[in-house]
């Protein structure tokens, strides 16, 4: 029972390893697309609520009643 515990925990361990040398090696490594997707994002959602705050501020009295 113990012998196999011992391996179990042995296996376990190499695997953990494993794992965390694949993490460490992608850490911080942003793709040029991923922050071109991001920006276009970000500059898209300023567009819209640019757009909506101009024409809530050219129809601002004839708004009343919605």
């Amino acid at each position: 029972m113990l012998t196999r515990l011992v391996v179990r925990a042995s296996v376990w361990a190499a695997d953990y390893r494993e794992r965390l040398r694949k993490a460490q090696s992608d850490r911080g490594d942003i793709s040029i697309t991923t922050v071109i997707i991001w920006a276009a994002a970000i500059g898209g959602a300023i567009v819209i609520a640019g757009t909506i705050a101009a024409v809530v501020k050219k129809y601002d009295g004839k708004l009343g009643g919605v």
